[in-house]
């Protein structure tokens, strides 16, 4: 039974606090945009693909909360965003959106904040995408060990704003802009949720808090890093992610020892205090 992105985010939101990107140099790229369809569909924005491949018939679907957008917005920001790669994430590509899918672009004064709600609605259907791929299977976790799950998990999310990395820095920029910071500080939250989740490694307390707070420290560097990496396909991004994640279960492990250290001196000194009171008395 599938626990919803927004209910397993609501007791992790106060204990993440993300560090606004530094500005980094554009890089070019002449990938396809990884499966998407960001042109206009006559059903829906035409951006959101379901895979229902290996999934149980009947069986109940998650989906992230999102913004509330009238049917025509979320078309145009659809459309927009196969306009990204050439115009950024700007008020031209979702003008040049509109025109696609038949709308006056007079309707993109009507959406909220603009520029932030376009890199917002990419963010929204890039989890759900990830989402529909864990439900589905397709993803193949089930015989991985948690750090290769999250891992692949990871990648698999980050290949998805890979055909644009040459305006991911300018996103990363709208995103921190006072106006969009909440909203785009609950969308990481409830990846790295997501992360945690669909990698069956569970926890609470202490250790749940650091566990989400490293992984959100992983994924942030390696977006960081694939701006500048230059290697094919990003090869020598997946080598650094495999090392951060190496490195973050490691850690896992240092966090326990220390969280049990931590319990017994508690104890101990509780005990002394109580020996200590009734020599008192």
């Amino acid at each position: 039974m599938y626990r919803s992105a927004a209910r397993r985010l609501l007791p992790s939101l106060c204990s993440r606090i993300p560090i606004p990107p530094p500005p980094f140099r554009f890089l070019s790229t002449d990938q396809t945009l990884n499966g998407f369809n960001t042109t206009s569909s006559a059903q829906g924005d035409g951006f959101h693909h379901r895979s229902d491949t290996g999934a149980a018939a009947g069986a109940s679907r998650r989906t992230t909360p999102r913004a509330n957008y009238e049917e025509e917005q979320a078309r145009v920001l659809a459309a927009s965003l196969h306009h990204v790669i050439r115009l950024g994430w700007t008020e031209p590509a979702m003008i040049a959106g509109a025109r696609d899918v038949g709308v006056s672009p007079s309707i993109v004064g009507a959406i909220p904040r603009k520029e932030g709600a376009l890199v917002e609605y990419f963010m929204d259907e890039c989890l759900q995408k990830l989402i529909d791929a864990i439900d589905s299977g397709e993803l193949q976790l089930q015989d991985l060990v948690p750090s290769e799950r999250i891992a692949k998990l990871v990648k698999a999310r980050l290949l998805m704003q890979a055909p644009y990395i040459s305006k991911w820095p300018q996103a990363l920029s709208i995103q921190a802009q006072p106006s969009n910071f909440p909203t785009s500080f609950k969308q990481r939250a409830m990846l790295v949720d997501e992360f945690w989740h669909a990698s069956s490694d569970e926890g609470d307390g202490v250790d749940w808090y650091v566990k989400r707070t490293v992984l959100g420290g992983i994924y942030s560097t390696t977006e960081i890093y694939m701006l500048t990496d230059n290697s094919p396909d990003f090869h020598d991004s997946w080598i650094f992610l495999n090392g951060r994640v190496r490195d973050a279960f490691d850690l896992k492990k240092t966090f326990q020892e220390v969280k049990y250290f931590a319990e017994a001196v508690g104890a101990g000194m509780g005990g002394s205090l109580q020996g200590f009171m009734k020599k008192g008395c």
